[in-house]
């Protein structure tokens, strides 16, 4: 029955049947609902238009308002010129699920006299409680949006809290229906440890890199497609799986969130990461992981330290000075800054210079940082020393990590060249199409096993002749001769004084002239740091180009000269900018406090 809303010159102009569904997963499994809505080409044909055209240019894609629809762009375009009589949708939510679109059609229709059809009945804007049924229906069709997807995030949030709601898998483990696996490769399995392990040893994630970047060791990564590669690996790859919770062995979700980005093009969406407080869920010891959960957090400490500010110490670098970054000046309480100075620029010299730089006030402190460094490797070995034999049991049990990872290697690439040759056996000979592909394959498959096994012999040949069990007995014995043997690496030492030192605060003692240091042990007690008494002019604050002295002379110094530096010439009679660092036991001396206040 045609309704007697429709008009002859509504017949004369064309019709428009509009299908649409909200997603691809639709699209493809929902078929019933995508053939429903073509039958609405019957219903137009019953009503009277001969002139149908079908717009299905918005399959899979949501009308809440975030994605551009060609489809509808193009249906108010043709609604506008006058040529529509109709437009059709087997639902008028099928048309927008947001006010501005669906109030913008509406009006339009409105304008040129369009009606608005659907599976019920035909609505004619022009009249006013048509109008006003069409506006309610748009404001409870965004609303049923809204809704709906209050309620989807609710059940998915509920979800998480417990610790169910898996997504997707990073590398080393796989979704077995609810909760994470580890990969049952062993070898990623081994590759993810090793990571660890060589952040661990190196203290930090850059330093690791390059360990991997020595040996040429390849690390898995995830595709898209949930397949594992191997690649040589970057700062990011390191750094995602020691910031990532789930190595760790908890669960964690909420971790990021999601904002709109009004964009000079479109509207876009953009990522932020969430401080750890504001995640919605968090529950350690919730599936087995690569490491314990402590230790994944120590790590992830250590590695967000290296960042130098005023609260951490920054990564240990090459240079000798053993202090950087642990030093504190206790008359402003900001940390002490570091420069070379000498003309190979290898002295060091430490100087509380940050409130001059920062807001022009009077510098407090600075001093050569030799017989500083001296007097704290005085303290700290007398500490570490008894630590020095465990060190030693432990480094005759250390193995060749870089030799296990390329047999691993070298297993997993002799696999691939015997599948490879298995596909190309099976293949038919007269057939050099795939046959010529599969040998290629193999041919290559060759080549990745005799590359590894190259790398194992360079490795081999490379590796130095183990230590004797009595040498390593003696060097423990003696770890002052360890310490101060040029080969040393100056970043170990600032690793080995960090462990036990939490900060060194410096001060200046203004009646023997003297600099005065504190140590803090990591532990929680404190001591004043000392050293052999020596004879140096007195101490000032800061002084100038024209305050010079010359270093002490004598079997001390040639030590200090010779350890630091053994290829460069003797420096102790040249003179050098310089305060008295000898350092005194002190009982009054007391910690710095955060609101200290300025210099006398």
């Amino acid at each position: 029955m045609i309704s007697e809303k429709i008009r002859p010159h509504h017949l004369q102009r064309k019709a428009l049947l509009y299908v649409r569904q909200s997603s691809a997963h639709q699209v493809l499994h929902n078929r019933e609902s995508g053939a429903l809505q073509y039958a609405m080409r019957d219903r137009l044909m019953a009503l009277g238009w001969s002139q149908i055209e079908v717009i299905d240019d918005d399959l899979g894609r949501s009308a809440a308002g975030g994605t551009q629809r060609s489809g509808f762009e193009r249906m108010v375009a043709e609604v506008c010129l006058g040529k529509v009589g109709a437009v059709c949708a087997r639902e008028v939510s099928r048309f927008a699920r947001n006010s501005r679109d669906w109030q913008q059609l509406i009006e339009m229709c409105r304008v040129v006299d369009t009606v608005l059809i659907d599976q019920e009945t035909v609505y004619a804007p022009r009249h006013g409680n048509d109008r006003l049924l069409l506006g309610l229906k748009g404001s409870l069709n965004e609303y049923e949006l809204d809704l709906l997807r209050q309620r989807s995030l609710a059940a998915r949030y509920e979800k998480a809290r417990r610790g169910e709601l898996v997504v997707s898998a990073p590398v080393g483990f796989v979704k077995v229906g609810d909760r994470y696996e580890k990969d049952p490769d062993r070898r990623v399995q081994a590759a993810i440890t090793l990571v660890f392990d060589k952040v661990l040893e190196l203290g930090s994630a850059r330093q690791a890199l390059l360990w991997f970047h020595e040996h040429d060791l390849e690390l898995p990564t995830k595709g898209n497609d949930g397949t594992t590669a191997w690649r040589r690996p970057s700062y990011a790859t390191i750094h995602r799986m020691i910031a990532n919770p789930i190595y760790g062995g908890a669960y964690a979700y909420g971790k990021t969130a999601v904002a709109a980005n009004y964009g000079t093009l479109a509207v876009g969406v953009r990522v932020r990461r969430k401080t750890r407080a504001d995640w919605l869920a968090l529950m350690p010891n919730a599936h087995e992981g690569y490491i314990s959960w402590e230790k994944a957090e120590a790590i992830r400490k250590m590695v967000s330290d290296n960042v130098p500010t005023s609260r951490h110490h920054g990564a240990p670098k090459h240079g000798d000075a053993l202090l950087a970054g642990l030093l504190r000046c206790r008359c402003c309480g900001r940390k002490l800054t570091l420069r070379y100075t000498g003309a190979r620029h290898h002295i060091p010299r430490y100087s509380c210079s940050r409130g001059w730089l920062d807001n022009g006030q009077p510098r407090c402190i600075a001093f050569g940082g030799l017989r500083v460094d001296d007097a704290i490797e005085e303290a700290l070995l007398a500490v570490v020393g008894p630590g020095a034999i465990a060190a030693e049991k432990e480094a005759g049990h250390r193995r060749d990590q870089v030799r296990e990872a390329l047999a691993r290697d070298l297993q997993a690439a002799r696999y691939e060249a015997d599948r490879t040759f298995r596909q190309y056996d099976a293949a038919d000979p007269a057939n050099r199409l795939v046959a010529g592909e599969l040998e290629a394959r193999w041919n290559k498959a060759l080549a990745r096993v005799s590359e590894i096994e190259s790398k194992i012999a360079s490795h081999d040949a490379a590796v130095p002749t183990p230590v004797e069990s009595m040498s390593l007995a003696a060097l423990a014995e003696d770890l002052r001769t360890v310490w101060t043997a040029p080969t040393t690496d100056a970043r170990l030492k600032k690793r080995i004084t960090r462990t036990v030192i939490h900060e060194v605060v410096a001060d200046i003692d203004r009646d023997t002239s003297e600099i005065v240091l504190f140590v803090h042990w990591i532990g929680g007690g404190s001591q004043p740091a000392a050293s052999s008494p020596q004879k140096t002019r007195p101490a000032q604050q800061h002084l100038g180009r024209r305050d010079r002295c010359r270093a002490p002379a004598g079997a001390d110094r040639q030590r200090r000269s010779d350890r630091r530096h053994p290829q460069q010439e003797r420096i102790a009679d040249r003179p050098r900018q310089s305060l008295d660092t000898r350092a005194r036991h002190c009982t009054t001396l007391s910690p710095p406090h955060p609101s200290a206040q300025a210099c006398r």
